[in-house]
């Protein structure tokens, strides 16, 4: 059996109300149409108060009030994120001009303040259904639930008591008007007329092929219960009328899921709904969207939603970051951020007589205020001496505009006159972070140094100054960082002593800095190494420095024919006070067959080769300096040791225009020869020491007796052929080492044990131009005007 609609409504016929219009800028409005409804989105920059709205046709202009749009199939939400004011306007709302169901047309007056003046601007959409109508449809929009049934219905497959029950007041009403009743769970409310119901706020409507039943929530005749956990609002309708004998009655019942969703700990979104609102005996299809798009179940797990089915519940789990849903910063004595998602949901329900129910739901969902204090990471490494820290986990729309660092303001970029850098750092899950570097080193950076506990500590205090987007709301994030180094003390170099100098070897430490290394008086540079003979490399593991064997900085002692001791000594001075803190010392024991060393304090030390000097089986100790009561401390077969005062043993003096030279001669004393200083007529050379001092490191020569160089002296051996002695003028640098003339080797000679030579006790010297010279001067040395003196006699 059919029950057939005798209803028919009069065909509206449009009439396009007159609007103000005025050109709307692009990116403001956005008008789309889905596949039940329209949908137009505003911009709220666009005007200084809240967009209104109003629907058109050719009875009028009617404003969408919150009330009016509730009743006839509207919905205004104001929507922060993302800053635009939404209308959804259903394909079966009032004043829509409705083609057969097929062909929507919807006018509608948008309405915005531009200086302080209304201006209206006329909208108008056509749309069409993306899909077939089913036979009955179900929307749960924000406001209102809207139910539409085909026009014609077959008669269900089976009638139970219940549904007789039901009928009984309609068969027992004596008119033939149409009339409304409401059932709530164990209640049956007394019949309206249609009338009386559009007074309470319900519509019911007649298309081409369709009755519509929209009532807004929270009406009187509505009820709430749970279905398996699930808060549902239902609000049952019987819609009938008596024609004679025939009674024509439809069921009309509108129920949608309450749930106002939930958040859990591992970043999704919940909301659950209830496939039990409806009959169905068959599974129930699902598509799942944001924002009104909708895709199938399979397509939305893969973009990250969970759908899970407990008995009759269905629960949906929306991934927090996914397309589509929007996130607020936002700071209230901390920072804090909420996501929303605007989650559009479709149910296709079969029951037992195959027909298909769709049910739609619109729901806004929020999380709840989620902390989101700015995490600050130290990531300093000590070696590297620079500060490193990251702020990070920061929203996309936080972003730092300064930085202060121990109390100095930095805005950002740095300016390139500054050591620190800041650099941007993305992260994958859409959040940003800042890496800030500042060395050490840098001004801006407080340090302390505790000598007694040997701790060296920096330390750098941070106040971030961030903007939540795009509102410019400032706010501050702050870090306090230290860097602590234990054990501090000194730097000390690793020494080895090798044939021709000693060799030191510092690894670097990250506060040696501290310290100054200096040679003496002078900090170790590349250019003080060029210029004494060092050979230094520096990198950033270690600094290499070796010394050649006499340059300058030796101390020599221990002198005997086998060699000596040489001394060299690097010293550590605090950075600030320049006081000498530790040092490292270093002693090596160096061989020479000959060797001459010039000390600072004016003593002349020579290991010299007198072989050729000497009689055929002469004896080295009976060798002697000018002064005939100078002879040598130590001999052998073949070599003599001396040892003695620049200004003494008969040494004469030559000043030059830079240094000055003090030279001496050993002589070989003959047995009861009463000849004074000869020697024998079988040497083949004589033997001169000697040892050159620049002028500029003798600032006190004239000024006290006592001989005092701020450097060694450059010595020299001479041997030299022929009888005649002539002073030589010196030719080596004081920087370099040791060179000696080399003489013809005779076999070595067991030494022969003497008595040492008388050494007088040392006289000062007294230097004059005017001087005659005690010995004559070759004529090649007066024409140089070169002053001899016999230190000796003065």
């Amino acid at each position: 059996m059919d029950f057939g609609f005798c209803f028919r409504l009069a065909v509206l016929v449009f009439a396009m109300s007159t609007a103000h219009c005025a050109s709307i800028p692009d990116g403001v409005l956005h008008m789309e149409c889905h596949d039940r409804y329209f949908m137009i989105a505003v911009d709220l920059s666009f005007s200084k108060e809240e967009p209104r709205f109003e629907a058109v046709d050719e009875t009028g202009v009617y404003p969408i009030t919150e009330k009016y749009a509730a009743e006839c199939g509207y919905s205004i939400n104001v929507h922060p994120l993302p800053n635009h004011v939404e209308l959804r306007a259903s394909y079966l709302s009032c004043h829509t001009d409705n083609q057969a169901d097929e062909v929507f047309t919807f006018n509608l007056n948008l309405i915005v303040t531009h200086e302080g003046k209304e201006v209206t601007h006329a909208l108008n959409k056509t749309c069409s259904p993306s899909v077939p109508w089913s036979p009955r449809e179900v929307t749960c929009e924000l406001n209102y639930m809207e139910v539409s049934v085909r026009s014609e219905i077959s008669c269900p497959s089976g009638l139970k008591k219940d549904d007789w029950d039901s009928i009984k007041p309609a068969h027992g009403s004596t008119t033939s008007d149409w009339q409304v009743m409401f059932q709530k769970a164990d209640e049956q409310l007394p019949p309206l007329n249609l009338s009386e119901a559009r007074t309470q706020g319900y519509t019911f409507s007649l298309t081409d092929g369709r009755l519509v039943f929209r009532t807004p929530y929270g009406q009187p005749d509505s009820f709430s219960t749970e279905v398996n956990g699930v808060p549902v609002e239902v609000v049952h309708a019987t819609l009938f009328s008596r024609q004679s004998w025939v009674v024509l009655m439809v069921d009309l019942v509108a129920a949608c899921s309450m749930d106002e969703g939930s958040y859990d700990d591992s970043g999704y979104m919940m909301w659950v709904t209830s496939e039990a609102l409806y009959p169905s005996t068959h599974s129930t299809r699902l598509n799942i969207g944001l924002g009104g798009e909708l895709v199938a179940q399979p397509v939305a797990e893969d973009k990250g939603y969970f759908v899970e089915k407990h008995n009759t519940t269905v629960q949906i789990s929306i991934p927090y970051n996914v397309d589509g849903g929007y996130r607020k910063s936002f700071f209230s004595e901390d920072l804090f951020e909420f996501y929303v998602f605007h989650l559009y949901l479709e149910q296709i329900l079969v029951d037992e007589d195959l027909v298909e129910t769709r049910l739609r739901s619109h729901r806004t969902l929020s999380t709840p205020m989620l902390s989101r204090s700015p995490v600050t990471e130290n990531q300093t490494v000590l070696e590297d001496r620079v500060f490193t820290v990251h702020l990070g986990d920061l929203p996309e729309d936080v972003l730092l505009a300064a930085v202060n660092l121990n109390g100095q303001d930095f805005m950002l970029p740095f300016m390139n006159t500054s050591s620190s850098i800041m650099m941007e750092v993305v992260h994958s899950n859409n959040s940003h972070g800042y890496t800030l570097k500042v060395p050490f080193d840098d001004p801006v950076v407080m340090h302390q140094l505790s000598k007694e506990d040997a701790v060296l500590q920096y330390s750098l205090d941070i106040n971030y100054t961030l903007t939540v987007q795009p509102d410019n709301e400032t706010f501050y994030h702050m870090a306090f960082i230290e860097a602590t180094f234990t054990d501090v003390s000194p730097p000390a170099f690793d020494a080895v002593c090798s044939e021709s100098g000693i060799s030191f070897k510092l690894d670097h430490r990250p506060f040696d800095y501290m310290w100054v290394i200096s040679i003496g008086s002078d900090p170790l540079t590349s250019e003080l190494a060029a210029q004494n003979g060092y050979i230094m490399s520096n990198d950033s593991q270690s600094l290499l420095l070796e010394v050649p064997l006499f340059s300058h900085g030796y101390e020599y002692k221990e002198y005997t024919l086998n060699g000596f001791s040489g001394t060299f000594e690097i010293l550590m001075q605090d950075h600030e006070t320049a006081e000498v803190q530790s040092s490292t010392v270093k002693t090596c024991r160096f061989s020479s067959t000959e060797f001459i060393l010039c000390s600072t304090d004016g003593k002349m030390t020579a290991v010299a080769d007198v072989s050729l000097a000497m009689p055929s089986g002469g004896n080295p100790a009976r060798t002697n300096l000018v002064d005939k009561y100078c002879g040598p401390k130590e001999t052998d077969g073949t070599r003599a040791l001396f040892s003695f005062p620049l200004n003494s043993c008969g040494s004469t003096v030559k000043l030059d225009r830079g240094s000055v030279t003090y030279q001496n001669e050993i002589f070989y004393k003959r047995r009861n020869v009463n000849k004074k200083n000869a020697v024998s007529d079988q040497a083949t050379e004589r033997v001169m020491i000697q040892c050159t001092y620049p002028l500029a490191g003798l600032h006190r020569l004239f000024s006290v007796y006592r001989f005092e160089a701020d450097a060694v002296g450059a010595g020299s051996i001479i041997h030299t052929n022929g009888s005649t002695l002539a002073f030589q003028s010196s030719t080596i640098k004081p920087t370099k080492a040791l060179t000696t003339t080399a003489a013809t080797r005779r076999p070595f000679r067991a030494p022969v044990s003497y008595q040492p030579a008388f050494h007088p006790p040392a006289r000062y010297i007294k230097v004059s131009r005017f001087n005659k010279p005690i010995r004559a001067a070759t004529k090649d040395a007066e024409r140089n005007s070169q002053v001899k003196v016999d230190v000796s006699k003065v």
